[in-house]
């Protein structure tokens, strides 16, 4: 610059060359007001095997497919929704673990996957030992939620709109985290004979945690999984829940399908593995009905 422009930085000299924006702005200056705080939806049910997994990973890519930015963190120390989604063990070198100890913040654990738009936050097995290690710490129920405040702050390339959160099998502290960080729950079901009583047993939890710890708490919608037509029980099972849970349960139930099963050991979700299958048109289906329930909550 020349003396005269340093003189007189507000007072443009019409005699002086063009300067060209690049030329006088050294740093991109950071955005000063808070980035929207994504919406986080905990995929919770303490049995094993209803498609909780499944359903993440299908959910976020069909919610990524939309536009949205999606960020899923893996809570099950068995890491399948990592595995599901093509990432190798040996590049998980920071994990959920590591967030929830306090050890590295949620944005170091963060990994692209192969979809566009759609992240993870991968687990390992250390996670098995995260209630030994913190079950005597007063915040022990809020280390998750603490860890998303920052998510969308400072430097950034995404502003994350959905996170949601594969819990694992069990009502335990890592699930209870989930909960106290979620604005809403939702409840993968499979149809078989004893749903209705594991869904008895999640709704107090959810009660209880909604007195204690997040009093906004909200069970978002009940997905049916698992679905076979040809099965007399499966359609019981559905009438049954319905007529249980009312207006929470989905429209769209899941089918069993042979796609759905198999995408997982390509590390892909189904919709990237078989787009045209009757599973992927499930989830694209459950994705919209998901986003319509937003419009609603967010309308009401």
């Amino acid at each position: 610059m020349t003396d005269t422009q340093s003189d007189t930085p507000d007072t443009p000299d019409a005699n002086a060359p063009d300067v060209h924006e690049p030329d006088v702005i050294l740093f991109k200056p950071t955005r000063v007001e808070p980035a929207p705080r994504p919406r986080v939806l905990a995929i919770a049910n303490q049995k094993g095997g209803v498609g909780k997994t499944t359903t993440a990973i299908n959910l976020g890519t069909a919610l990524a497919a939309i536009g949205e930015n999606v960020l899923i963190v893996d809570l099950d120390p068995q890491g399948n929704a990592s595995t599901g989604l093509g990432i190798d063990r040996r590049d998980r070198r920071t994990s959920t673990y590591d967030v929830l100890t306090g050890a590295t913040p949620m944005r170091a654990a963060v990994l692209q996957t192969g979809v566009p738009q759609l992240f993870i936050a991968p687990s390992t097995m250390d996670l098995t030992g995260f209630e030994l290690e913190v079950g005597r710490e007063r915040d022990r129920a809020f280390r998750l939620r603490n860890a998303l405040v920052a998510l969308n702050a400072g430097e950034r390339a995404y502003d994350f709109t959905y996170v949601l959160v594969d819990c694992p099998p069990s009502l335990n502290l890592l699930t209870v985290n989930a909960m106290a960080a979620a604005d809403s729950i939702l409840v993968p079901l499979q149809c078989e004979f004893f749903a209705l009583e594991g869904l008895s047993q999640l709704l107090k939890t959810v009660e209880q945690v909604k007195t204690t710890l997040n009093p906004t708490l909200s069970i978002h919608g009940i997905v049916l999984t698992m679905y076979d037509s040809r099965n007399n029980l499966s359609s019981q099972v559905v009438a049954d829940v319905r007529e249980f849970m009312g207006p929470k349960v989905y429209d769209t139930v899941i089918p069993r399908n042979v796609r759905i099963s198999e995408a997982p050991s390509y590390g892909k979700p189904v919709l990237v593995y078989d787009l045209k299958c009757v599973g992927s048109e499930a989830y694209l289906r459950l994705a919209t009905e998901i986003i319509q329930r937003e419009k609603e909550l967010k309308a009401g």
